[in-house]
């Protein structure tokens, strides 16, 4: 079998080694010697000025919106992960979808500033599959009209922007570290935040408002990660270029073999050093792509149509039309990525794929 993706399992003695430092220390969570020992290594090896590790990857948007949105209405893209727009919706905002751009595939920026109201509070965009938004015009747009701006990277570890991690864009950026993502802790997140007053508020956030045992500085919840996230991470960290490599070689495969006579691939922003985190092909219609996908799946090979449905069908969302995200949700489909993934086993889905379109 042949699945859409597949953790990247480290080596078990390196694991363990940090399991055992566990065990010496005989502290599990509450924010121990391995938690923050990764957090330091990860602002490092990205060079950013703050992190804060989390549980998982859904919480830090929600704590984001819960300090900077302050219930009102968020703009946001209708072609994400339904964590993007839940989480709107669970901290009692209002999310208001803004077309994609039909290349990019993140929100339409020149889109955004004919859905802003009086009740606007902040703009919740997606780096979809690692592909950074504009973010220059984003940055812009914001200012002007005085909102928070808040990025979903889930997909972006590794991905640079005109130099820098793309976590350094916005007032906050989150991360997932989901076990199906490249660096993972095997369930786990991150927040990052430059701005060093609002890094504070976030953190306190997170951990029950606690300034210390027994004084709190406002309200909050526990999103900390724990000390055996933070072990998977340790024992991964080190092997990222490799995985990137990896990673590569497919991407590089799937570019020179499969027929883009008629096939989309993303266009990835300029000056973007990306970071292999899916391979998403556009069909040209809804009934090409489910005959690939039964072809593949017959031969034991599972893509995953991400993302789809778009968000604004949702039945919790406002009904409204986006032709370019609906489009594109009908007739995406990541195609299998991951370390270990043989030139045989790539040749035969781009030989699957080519015959069926």
């Amino acid at each position: 079998m042949i699945p859409v993706t597949k953790t990247y399992f480290p080596d078990l003695e390196e694991y363990n080694a940090q399991l055992k430092r566990i065990w010496q220390n005989e502290w599990l969570t509450n924010r121990g010697e391995l938690v923050k020992e990764l957090e330091e290594k990860i602002k490092t090896q990205l060079n950013i000025p703050n992190i804060t590790l989390t549980t998982n990857g859904t919480l830090p948007i929600q704590i984001a919106l819960n300090v900077l949105a302050n219930k009102g209405e968020v703009i946001t893209t209708p072609f994400s992960y339904v964590a993007t727009t839940s989480a709107i919706v669970w901290e009692h905002c209002t999310p208001v979808f803004v077309d994609i751009h039909p290349e990019y595939l993140t929100i339409d920026e020149t889109k955004i500033e004919a859905a802003i109201t009086p009740k606007t509070t902040a703009i919740l965009a997606t780096h979809v599959f690692g592909n950074p938004c504009h973010v220059e015009e984003i940055e812009r747009i914001a200012q002007k009209h005085d909102l928070k701006v808040i990025y979903d990277a889930a997909h972006c570890y590794g991905v640079r922007y005109k130099g820098k991690s793309l976590f350094n864009y916005g007032d906050v950026s989150t991360c997932s570290f989901h076990a199906t993502k490249i660096f993972h802790t095997g369930e786990g997140g991150a927040f990052f935040c430059k701005d060093d007053a609002l890094n504070h508020k976030l953190f306190y956030s997170h951990n029950f408002g606690h300034k210390t045992a027994t004084e709190f500085q406002g309200v909050g919840i526990n999103a900390k990660m724990s000390e055996l996230q933070a072990a998977m991470g340790l024992t991964v960290l080190p092997y990222m270029e490799e995985i990137f490599k990896g990673r590569k070689k497919v991407v590089d495969f799937y570019n020179e073999n499969l027929d883009f006579s008629k096939l989309k691939k993303l266009k990835i922003r300029e000056e973007t050093t990306w970071n292999y985190s899916y391979y998403p092909v556009i069909f040209e219609n809804e009934e090409t792509l489910l005959k690939v996908q039964r072809s593949l799946n017959k031969n034991e090979i599972y893509p995953r149509r991400y993302f789809y449905p778009s968000l604004n069908t949702l039945k919790y969302t406002e009904k409204i039309q986006m032709e370019n995200s609906e489009s594109v949700a009908s007739r995406i489909l990541c195609l299998p990525l991951y370390n270990g993934l043989t030139a045989k086993e790539t040749r035969e889905i781009c030989k699957i794929i080519n015959d069926n379109v």
